[in-house]
């Protein structure tokens, strides 16, 4: 089996496993939210009505998973031909973008209420956060599994764990009001969840944008990578060199590999060994390598990162 049609089989499984556990949590936050927002208009608490706006954008947020996952499991056509994965992709970003949004629409309340806080009824405000915790947290656990590879359900993974810490903190002012009768800790809890919110939403953000940019993996360092593949044997240069993702953990890459004159089945040898090569040590599954026996031009892209093999490659050529 190639590294391909292993990769596609091994993310169609995990697809598959994942779409029962998101459209639980869907379920499961969808029957919370309406709770948790006749609580908060009951208590007065901005904490609560943030925690359930939240929520509701959780349910979004789920349901655009649940329908990106399972589209990623479509086969690829000829309108698709490197199928649906960019999808859950797609779905992180607009995700991180509401998550954005709301941190916005939450700073803009907190403010009228720092102007004139309202009474807030702290009783409602703790039993109704500490149901929350528990919600929340079985969410979150729910779709955690496979989140530290999958930006789709990290997205989702961080909507809910914004939301546990949230709860948390409007129990904490609950109970604080209760005893200080301090309601403006209300709209101030509600900014802090806001700066969480924000910032673990900038990070996927930025993540999306560079995968949808086609850059290469962070982890990936393109000079490291041309000196590792000159290490095989027949490979006398690198140039035309492209790495991307797919997604976060489909990647993909082309290259021209300068080699001798050689027969086909000895260059089809160096292709099998950079393929080996690549997908073990940078995970790269589908890689498309054209060989060649001439110099490379001086205008093709990325040749400056491998000056030093052109010239290895001239070397080796007059010595024999």
């Amino acid at each position: 089996m190639s590294q391909q049609t292993h990769s596609h089989s091994h993310l169609s499984d995990i697809a598959k496993q994942t779409t029962s556990r998101l459209a639980l949590s869907l379920g499961l936050t969808a029957v919370f939210v309406v709770v948790e927002i006749a609580a908060g208009l009951f208590a007065n608490s901005l904490a609560l009505l943030t925690d359930a706006a939240h929520n509701f954008t959780d349910v979004i947020a789920l349901g655009i998973s649940w329908y990106a996952v399972r589209l990623t499991t479509l086969p690829s056509n000829s309108q698709k031909t490197y199928g649906y994965h960019r999808a859950g992709i797609l779905a992180a970003l607009v995700n991180s973008t509401t998550l954005v949004l709301i941190s916005l629409g939450v700073f803009y309340e907190a403010y009228r209420r720092f102007l004139s806080p309202p009474e807030v009824k702290s009783q409602v405000l703790i039993v109704v956060g500490l149901i929350a915790v528990v919600v929340n947290l079985v969410t979150a656990l729910l779709v955690h599994r496979g989140s530290d590879r999958d930006l789709n359900l990290r997205s989702v993974f961080i909507h809910l764990m914004g939301d546990v810490l949230s709860t948390i903190g409007a129990v904490i002012a609950g109970v604080i009001i209760y005893f200080t009768h301090a309601n403006w800790l209300d709209p101030f809890v509600s900014v802090l969840i806001g700066f969480l919110i924000l910032w673990n939403a900038w990070g996927i953000l930025r993540e999306t944008i560079n995968i949808l940019l086609e850059s290469t993996p962070r982890d990936v360092d393109v000079n490291v990578m041309v000196r590792d593949i000159m290490q095989v044997k027949g490979v006398l240069g690198v140039h035309d060199l492209h790495v991307w993702s797919l997604t976060q953990n489909l990647r993909t890459m082309s290259a021209h590999i300068l080699t001798d004159d050689l027969s086909i089945s000895a260059g089809a040898d160096i292709q099998r060994q950079v393929n080996e090569l690549v997908f073990r040590r940078y995970n790269i599954a589908h890689a498309t390598l054209q060989l060649e026996c001439v110099d490379c031009e001086p205008d093709s892209l990325y040749c400056d990162l491998n000056d030093t093999s052109r010239e290895r490659a001239k070397a080796m050529r007059q010595n024999k």
